[in-house]
């Protein structure tokens, strides 16, 4: 049998590289050759930074505990979005709720799957496809990433906030609506507690920072969990800190040493840590409990 391929540091930085910033596919299968030492060892390596659509989910989604619909809502202006919402099936609420939105990748069973598992612990969740006003998320990641790319900030965080208002109106919901984001949509998170003063809590996973003269107008309570490796989004933390601080707002910022950038992603066998993953889980729901009831 033949050994597992050893997975470097460097390999997760050109993988970083590849999904967030300037590296095309060939590049990257370039960069990872010379890294892996054969064309051979990076075919195998590739699928395991990638995440893989193929895991099990955590929570079925046939589970019988729970209500799932795809739906439409409108966004800002006249554009319509859409949603996977999923709500506990025990009884009709109404539930705090909280907004997912998800990583450069699109809305994808992954995503989905975190709706689900948000369910499970008592929340109405509504999974976003933010790529709704170019027609959806294709199957293509690397589709999609370019899609995320053509989306206007302004327009896409005024979409948000939409989802925000519509969860709050619906039956299902008690009013209160918090955020959770991952890489991309983490941002988008802090770009939503900036922007919607309705927002009743926010948390981050590894998401790109604010501008700092911004902070003064968020109101949400933050959590703000961040991978001790990724020294790409981590550059912005002692700033957003500092904003934070002088600000007076309420918030709690954790990084996990040793772990990388999308850690709590468990279809990414190279990247998924499972220690750092349900630690800032149990966090996460915790603080949506204390904040969202």
């Amino acid at each position: 049998m033949a050994d597992k391929p050893t997975i470097t540091q460097a390999m997760i930085k050109a993988y970083d590289d590849y999904t967030h910033l300037t590296l095309d596919r060939r590049g990257f299968m370039e960069k990872l050759t010379k890294l892996a030492g054969s064309g051979a060892a990076a075919a195998a390596i590739a699928p395991m930074l990638a995440a893989n659509s193929a895991h099990a989910a955590v929570v079925a989604a046939d589970d019988a505990r729970l209500d799932t619909s795809d739906v439409t809502f409108p966004g800002a202006g006249v554009q319509e979005m859409k949603g996977y919402l999923v709500t506990p099936a025990e009884n009709s609420g109404p539930w705090p709720a909280v907004i997912v939105i998800h990583e450069n990748r699109g809305l994808n069973d992954h995503i989905r799957d975190i709706a689900r598992r948000l369910a499970i612990d008592g929340f109405a969740a509504l999974a976003v496809d933010f790529l709704s006003p170019l027609g959806g998320t294709p199957a293509d990641e690397d589709k999609a990433r370019e899609m995320i790319g053509q989306l206007e900030s302004d327009e896409t965080t005024a979409n948000a906030a939409a989802a925000r208002a519509w969860l709050a109106g619906h039956d299902k919901t008690n009013g209160n609506i918090g955020a959770i984001g991952f890489c991309w949509g983490g941002g988008l998170v802090n770009q939503l507690a900036v922007n919607d003063a309705e927002l009743g809590a926010g948390v981050a996973y590894y998401g790109r920072q604010p501008e700092t003269a911004a902070v003064a107008s968020i109101k949400a309570p933050l959590l703000l969990h961040y991978a001790g490796l990724d020294e790409r989004i981590n550059s912005g933390i002692d700033a957003y800190r500092a904003a934070l601080e002088a600000g007076g707002k309420n918030f709690e910022i954790h990084v996990y040493e040793g772990v990388n950038h999308a850690f709590n992603n468990d279809t990414s066998a190279a990247r998924y840590d499972k220690t750092a993953a349900d630690l800032a889980w149990s966090r996460t729901l915790a603080f949506f409990k204390h904040n969202l009831a």
